[in-house]
């Protein structure tokens, strides 16, 4: 059985702050296989979610692709579980193929004003970890769910709700990450984003950035420059076209890294700069890809996304 991998723990003074192994072998030792590379390389099932396969043949492409993570949705694993799928076996396959479980995408209403609707957000989200909790998941994707359409959010009722998630998270030994979403009015920037955390006030807190929401909320890249690599667990990766423009572009646009025109290797050598040696997660949503084998494309998306980073020196 291959051990699972452990990336080590980084001393980030300013806290949140300001300022070729595809081809590896069950016997070749996963930890060592990372330590080659400046960062995991980490599968969002989002990317083959089209082809709508059980969670555990997912796992298998994932593994044999050559990845050293996955993040799996939240709903394929209730419905793993609900068609009778024990997490124990799923933690046990997950283990056997040297995966870690970096992060879980759920939609939990955590931020929202209405208290009723908030109380059952966070009890939604503490569901969402437990099961995380029982396949060894170590993060949760915290989005502005519900807040998406509101303009000019109280970033500082944002704040203390994160606190309030976070503080599940302690309880449930997984720790949630205030999501850029660059289509929504609320957390729509880097910025903003770090903000909420920020605010909370909580040691573990952190963002979640992607290179898609960066782009399509107007952030830009410069400001990862400002963020200590504690601040990042997990960096959603992927491409955008030239066209359709930023103002129209959606997640369906998203591309293979280097296969559209976003500055990957500006902002691979800007998280190497802050000392983050973390997992770039592939995140997809491409009609095109979904028609395809998804063995081909989770084995084409690590093989661009390892020339993207080599290319950059990073």
């Amino acid at each position: 059985m291959r051990k699972e991998l452990s990336r080590r723990e980084l001393l980030a003074a300013a806290g949140l702050g300001i300022g070729a192994i595809t081809g590896m072998t069950a016997t070749e030792p996963a930890a060592a296989a990372a330590k080659s590379e400046p960062f995991r390389y980490c599968f969002n099932t989002s990317t083959i979610r089209g082809q709508k396969l059980p969670l555990p043949e997912i796992i298998d492409i994932v593994a044999k692709a050559g990845y050293h993570a996955i993040e799996p949705w939240i709903d394929e694993i209730t419905h793993y579980r609900d068609g009778g799928g024990s997490l124990k076996d799923l933690d046990r396959r997950l283990r056997d193929h040297g995966l870690t479980v970096e992060d879980g995408i759920g939609f939990a209403a955590w931020i929202v004003d209405d208290a009723a609707q908030r109380a059952k957000g966070l009890e939604e989200a503490k569901r969402d970890m437990d099961l995380l909790a029982q396949i060894g998941g170590k993060h949760l994707a915290a989005p502005p769910v519900g807040a998406t359409d509101i303009a000019h959010f109280d970033l500082r009722a944002a704040a203390e709700r994160f606190r309030a998630l976070m503080e599940i998270g302690d309880q449930m030994g997984v720790i949630p990450m205030a999501e850029v979403w660059g289509f929504s009015k609320t957390m729509q920037t880097l910025g903003e984003a770090a903000q909420v955390a920020i605010g909370s006030d909580h040691p573990k807190a952190c963002i979640l950035p992607d290179i898609y929401h960066l782009y399509k909320g107007g952030s830009g890249f410069n400001g990862l420059k400002m963020l200590s690599a504690a601040a990042i667990k997990v960096f959603h990766l992927n491409d955008y076209p030239a066209q359709p423009p930023r103002e129209t572009i959606t997640d369906a646009d998203r591309v293979y890294p280097g296969d559209g025109i976003a500055p990957l290797s500006e902002v691979f050598r800007e998280l190497k700069a802050i000392g983050y040696d973390g997992v770039l997660s592939i995140e997809l949503f491409n009609k095109s890809y979904y028609a395809q084998d998804p063995a081909v494309v989770a084995k084409t998306a690590i093989e661009k996304l390892r020339a993207s980073v080599r290319m950059s020196g990073a």
